[in-house]
């Protein structure tokens, strides 16, 4: 102990409670702390090398053209829609395409709630967009209105705004709440597309159904309506929502960059898929329409 104190590590002290007793109280070190010292990443990448070369290296479309979940390059994942799931809602639909299942639930056009937000030559376009915590793999508890969430929504809310003639409602308010029951990838088209079905079943008077689909670029061919293995690829994903009849683009949104003319034959083939969705959904509009024509005895 004695010599710890010569080398400058420590000083005597006692203790009150016990004062028989002797220890060694280390003496606090004068200057700026020194760095921590530099992290060694090649044991790193030895470790997760051959998972990450696993990844890179995947074959996301085989020689024969199909993909992962056995479809083609060009073909959709099959398409589900119910309309007036929520018993209390104005309009409500749910919307699957695969195995992501999404639900929505409009209300109004109703009084706004808070006058502050009123628009007197139109009607204000709320949303909220939430993914349940049992949705993915996970089971990590979702914060309220994190970046993501809020950004999904504005999205949606812009989107919806396109569509629906709000200067037929001025003063009014129209909430849309959307929420993801199962998350494969394309999440945000799902949603768009539910909130569509619930707009038409609540009745509110829309230019055009707006519809919408996804479509990236990986293993050098254009694939439509990426799952969720193909979104976390890392390749270009571009998200597209069109006006089908006035042919009108509303969203477009893409996550990395792309050259000019692969950009132009996915953003062809993301527009054909909603198409497609466009021409399911009135589909499912003119079956509900006779439902209640058959239920009213019309």
């Amino acid at each position: 102990m004695r010599d710890c104190v010569r080398k400058g590590k420590g000083k005597i002290g006692g203790c009150p409670q016990y004062p028989s007793r002797i220890f060694l109280q280390p003496t606090k070190r004068r200057g700026k702390p020194r760095p921590p010292p530099p992290l060694d990443t090649r044991f790193l990448r030895s470790l997760f090398h051959p998972l990450l070369s696993c990844c890179e290296d995947m074959e996301y479309v085989s020689p024969e053209g199909l993909r992962l979940d056995g479809r083609r390059a060009m073909e959709m994942r099959q398409l589900r829609a119910e309309m007036g799931v929520v018993a209390k809602a104005d309009g409500s639909a749910a919307f699957e395409m695969g195995n992501t299942k999404v639900i929505a639930a409009v209300y109004g056009p109703r009084e706004v709630q808070n006058k502050s937000q009123q628009v007197n030559d139109q009607a204000l376009v709320r949303c909220e967009y939430s993914m349940a915590n049992f949705s993915t793999g996970d089971r990590n508890r979702r914060p309220k209105g994190d970046r993501r969430s809020t950004e999904i929504s504005l999205v949606i809310r812009q989107t919806m705004e396109e569509c629906i003639l709000t200067h037929l409602m001025p003063r009014s308010q129209i909430d849309i709440f959307v929420q993801v029951l199962q998350a494969d990838g394309g999440t945000r088209s799902a949603c768009i597309n539910a909130a569509t079905l619930a707009l038409a079943d609540a009745g509110i008077p829309m230019r055009d159904l707006v519809t919408s689909c996804s479509a990236g670029y990986l293993n050098s061919t254009p694939l439509l309506d990426l799952n969720y293995i193909e979104d976390s690829a890392g390749g270009p994903d571009v998200t597209v929502g069109v006006l089908a009849k006035l042919e009108k683009v509303t969203l477009l949104q893409m996550d990395s960059k792309l050259p000019m003319d692969i950009f132009e034959d996915v953003m062809e083939l993301a527009i054909a898929g909603c198409k497609a969705v466009a021409k399911y959904i009135r589909e499912v509009l003119l079956e509900n329409t006779k439902q209640l024509e058959l239920r009213r005895g019309i």
